[in-house]
């Protein structure tokens, strides 16, 4: 199974004994829109929903921290996944909140994962059919895995490589807060970024429709924002979320990166850390 699947595969695919779909939105903190409820308004048949923002590891120091091993486990046995589990992950969020469900997913070596292109909204817009309410499925047991495969950056690591430029940051959010010309009203700090960062705000990976541009539009993207291909990169946000996306679309160009886990919540609120205005240098 690609990484990316389109809403006429997974038309097509719906109701396999093996597959599972799972509803992966989240939306921002403040937002008056309840993530929960859409869901049992209006779903996928079949899907399930994750919650993904109660997937976090409330016992590390990085706010809203991706879970470790076990706690990936425990929730995927509750949503009656397998080891062979085939799952797609959509979202009808404005932050394309299912790339941080897949960040997760590829962290913990679970490979048979897709994302949605164009996640519900283009469900719906080619008229595609909803359900409502709860779904019903077993719970299993799922197998606690090895280690991390990806690097998830704490904060220390991050100021090391802001100190020596040794690989790439770049920030996920709009130029606006990255520069510094606007406040950060989500999570109320000022704007600015990490010294070095580069930016390329996230919503220039997708089209118009919320799907993916092409590899080499990604790529693009990213050289434009003076990137090189060839970098080591990190990914930073405003929390954690937005970097997936940009993790998620270099991961479709054939290129990896780490994530800043704590990203500019953490940073920015930290008045020892080192901060920089204006566009990226």
């Amino acid at each position: 199974m690609d990484r990316l699947v389109s809403t006429e595969w997974l038309a097509g695919e719906r109701g396999a004994d093996d597959l599972v779909v799972l509803d992966a939105t989240q939306h921002l903190g403040g937002s008056d829109r309840d993530a929960a409820a859409e869901y049992l308004a209006g779903h996928i048949p079949g899907a399930r929903f994750l919650d993904l923002a109660s997937w976090t590891d409330p016992a590390s120091a990085t706010p809203k921290a991706v879970p470790v091993s076990a706690q990936f486990a425990e929730r995927l046995g509750r949503m009656g996944i397998r080891p062979d589990t085939r799952v797609v992950l959509y979202d009808d969020s404005a932050i394309r909140s299912s790339a941080r469900a897949w960040f997760i997913f590829d962290l913990h070596h679970f490979d048979n994962v897709a994302v949605l292109d164009g996640g519900l909204g283009k469900w719906k817009a080619e008229g595609r059919p909803l359900a409502s309410g709860e779904e019903s499925w077993s719970a299993t047991e799922f197998p606690t895995g090895p280690q991390p495969r990806r690097e998830v950056l704490d904060k220390a690591a991050v100021l090391g490589i802001a100190a020596s430029q040794s690989c790439e940051i770049v920030d996920a959010r709009d130029a606006e807060r990255f520069e510094g010309t606007s406040e950060d009203h989500v999570h109320g700090l000022a704007g600015g970024h990490i010294p070095g960062a580069r930016n390329v705000h996230f919503r220039d990976l997708l089209n118009d429709d919320g799907t993916y541009r092409t590899p080499q539009e990604i790529d693009r993207l990213f050289r434009d924002a003076g990137i090189a291909d060839d970098r080591p990169l990190v990914a930073s946000c405003g929390s954690g979320m937005t970097a997936c996306v940009l993790l998620f679309a270099r991961e479709l160009a054939g290129r990896g990166g780490a994530l800043y886990d704590g990203s500019w919540m953490e940073w920015g609120a930290d008045p020892a850390t080192p901060k920089e205005k204006g566009a990226a240098r």
